[in-house]
């Protein structure tokens, strides 16, 4: 396996490590120093282990959770944080073929988890696996850490939502969905809102949008996390469940009737995000990372509005269900063959109170954990803890789906869809036959 993997480093295989959604992080350094002198500060216990971060925007609290775990266990942590344009599978293969490889790194997703098979600790004996539903499974056992959740759900203005006496708990049904959508348009002048949903359907740069997370509910709405009904219908030939797609169908229709007509199929994600920010639609379909965007960017405009408190309601195109998607964005691995028993006790130490306060309140993140009482002072963090902890989240089975399925062939079906181009039997029609294409290749 060794062998397997430095040959393709030798032929220069190189895989983009993209942490989150929307893109890569901001800045373009890499910083790689430590809390200290390792040989200094590990003095008391002569044990150091190593940490590859890919979220470089948190170094400074990472830092200063490797002081806390030092003084606490001795053992020294060096935190070596990417981020931005670096290409951290790229650094992480020259890493190995060096034989310097760090003791903990970052993971994000399948196609990363692929280059280290059978490279990574089997974590699946550690206490911290009991206590969420975002670890990484692959053949070799639980071999991804998560750290932080985002999710994808009928995110909604709850401020609105209570004036116009629509209670988002009843949003488990298609009927009740379209039931608050028509209170909220009948109610849109004294709202003050331009229209009822902000879902945009531009086919070239919001594909993703569609394509992927909108197309995910599809897949895994209502589904319990381990569940891969639909996920594995489309990867046998590009197979999809004909009633479950219809009904999915429906519920495109409606948002369709009931968005922002003028920016349907032109909007940017910037306007998108601004709009609901601004008060101007009583929801959104984005995720939790817009709660980042409302209250840096868009700041103003949501103060302005009220700051007022979000939610995320299902994507209940069936009756019945009740989750929201979550996942992590990426995950932190253990290398098998560096320090195993002390990166293990680092990780499980940073699910404790002491270290969560840190992550949560200090770096804003959403834990994965369900005993962590912090909320982090996002928008969408107390929904997405409520939904975690009565385990009412279904997984990110999208991102199995195969490559450039959104971008080549779904996401110009959405925007003829919303255009009026085609009507929801054509929809359904098209998109098998695309979908069909798409996996034939």
């Amino acid at each position: 396996m060794r062998r397997r993997l430095l040959s393709l480093m030798v032929a220069g295989f190189m895989a983009i490590s993209l942490v989150g959604c929307g893109g890569a992080e901001s800045g373009a350094t890499t910083d790689s120093t430590s809390t200290g002198s390792a040989g200094a500060a590990s003095a008391s216990s002569g044990k150091s282990i190593r940490v590859v971060n890919g979220k470089i925007e948190v170094d400074s609290q990472l830092k200063k959770l490797a002081e806390m775990y030092e003084k606490e266990s001795g053992v020294h942590v060096e935190i070596e944080s990417m981020g931005g344009g670096i290409d951290i599978q790229g650094e992480l293969k020259a890493y190995y073929q060096s034989d310097n490889m760090p003791d903990v790194f970052v993971c994000g997703g399948e196609a990363d988890f692929n280059n280290w098979d059978g490279l990574l600790q089997d974590m699946s004996d550690q206490e911290w696996v009991k206590d969420t539903d975002a670890a990484y499974v692959s053949a070799d056992g639980t071999v991804g850490f998560p750290y932080t959740t985002e999710a994808v759900g009928l995110a909604y203005n709850a401020d609105i939502l209570e004036k116009a006496g629509v209670d988002p708990a009843s949003i488990t049904s298609p009927a009740a969905m379209k039931a608050a959508f028509e209170t909220l348009d009948s109610k849109k002048d004294e709202l003050g809102l331009t229209a009822v949903i902000g879902y945009f359907a531009e086919p070239v740069n919001l594909y993703w949008s569609t394509g992927n997370h909108l197309f995910g509910t599809y897949l895994d709405s209502g589904l319990k996390r381990e569940d891969t009904t639909y996920i594995d219908m489309l990867n046998d030939g590009g197979k999809l469940d004909e009633k479950r797609f219809a009904d999915f169908a429906d519920m495109v229709e409606l948002f369709n009737k009931y968005s922002d007509q003028a920016l349907l199929v032109s909007g940017t994600y910037d306007q998108q995000i601004l709009n609901f920010a601004s008060g101007k639609y009583a929801f959104v379909t984005q995720g939790s990372w817009i709660g980042a965007t409302m209250t840096t960017d868009d700041k103003d405009a949501y103060a302005q509005a009220g700051n007022f408190k979000c939610g995320m309601a299902p994507y209940a195109f069936e009756d019945g269900m009740d989750t929201i998607l979550t996942n992590s964005p990426s995950w932190w691995a253990v290398y098998k063959d560096g320090n195993v028993a002390e990166a293990e006790a680092f990780l499980q130490w940073l699910t404790t109170d002491p270290a969560q306060e840190v992550l949560v309140m200090e770096a804003g993140f959403i834990s994965p954990f369900k005993s962590c009482t912090f909320v982090a002072n996002d928008p969408f963090a107390q929904t997405i803890s409520d939904y975690t902890a009565a385990g009412k989240t279904s997984a990110w089975h999208w991102l199995n789906m195969t490559d450039g399925y959104a971008q080549n062939y779904t996401g110009q079906v959405f925007a003829d869809f919303a255009s009026g181009t085609i009507d929801k039997d054509g929809f359904i029609q098209i998109f098998k036959q695309v979908t069909e294409q798409a996996y034939a290749k």
